[in-house]
């Protein structure tokens, strides 16, 4: 049985599918009563869940009229892929890298093989160093697949295509 997060999640997701801007808003206060959970519980999944790694951004006003906004970016953008390469820096974790891959293969950019190749290359396993080398060869790996994946879609004119 799914915990109580990833029940959230999925409910989020599910309501991005109705949309077609992908901008959703939502309160805070509301979806919290109607999953009967604290505030805080909506909150986590938000910074855990719907992150710039996996492709969201996330805006969020308090108050009497306070709202969350939730943006699922465009992956094809060069906006945003240029956004992670900056995000992913120097170093990067095993899961941070993990969610970006997973969104490359939600959003068509990648196959299921190719998503389960890159694991198998940025696995912990697979990289025999101290972690801090570890999250420093993972970049360097995400780094060269991000900028692989541009020069694909600057190539193809940004069509949709599964042959990455």
């Amino acid at each position: 049985m799914a915990n109580l997060s990833d029940i959230i999640e999925a409910f989020i997701k599910e309501m991005f599918d109705d949309l077609p801007g992908g901008i959703l808003e939502i309160q805070r206060n509301e979806m919290a009563n109607q999953f009967k959970c604290a505030p805080s519980q909506i909150n986590y999944v938000l910074t855990t869940r719907f992150t710039l790694e996996r492709g969201y951004f996330v805006e969020s006003r308090r108050g009497g009229g306070g709202y969350i906004r939730i943006k699922k970016l465009k992956i094809r953008e060069d906006k945003f892929l240029r956004e992670i390469l900056e995000y992913i820096g120097e170093s990067i974790s095993g899961s941070d890298a993990r969610a970006i891959i997973n969104r490359l293969y939600e959003e068509d950019i990648i196959t299921q093989r190719e998503m389960q190749i890159l694991y198998a290359a940025i696995n912990k396993y697979n990289l025999p160093l101290s972690p801090s080398n570890q999250n420093i060869i993972r970049a360097r790996i995400m780094r060269s697949i991000i900028t692989a994946i541009m020069d694909f879609e600057a190539r193809k004119g940004g069509e949709k295509n599964n042959d990455v």
